[in-house]
């Protein structure tokens, strides 16, 4: 999946779009410091890493995200 500028525009993306969504953490992880931040940003997912939210934003579609969570309850892919 080719990284975009997805925002308020698809060809321009305002500086520090990213910091005006609301980013939450899992409570799973109960502030071990190995978690990752979401927020929705229609029609995406995003994830980051918390300990550098200025790094890369992963995006996926809701369809994307819901089978990544699948797997990784199910045990599938070694994260859980």
């Amino acid at each position: 999946m080719a990284a975009q500028p997805y925002g308020p525009s698809t060809t321009t993306v305002q500086p520090n779009w990213y910091s005006t969504l609301s980013w939450r953490t899992s409570s799973f992880s109960a502030g071990a410091g190995e978690c990752v931040e979401v927020a929705a940003a229609a029609p995406f997912v995003l994830a980051r890493d918390s300990h550098d939210r200025s790094g890369p934003v992963l995006e996926f579609t809701s369809a994307q995200w819901r089978h990544l969570v699948d797997r990784i309850k199910a045990g599938e892919t070694g994260l859980a």
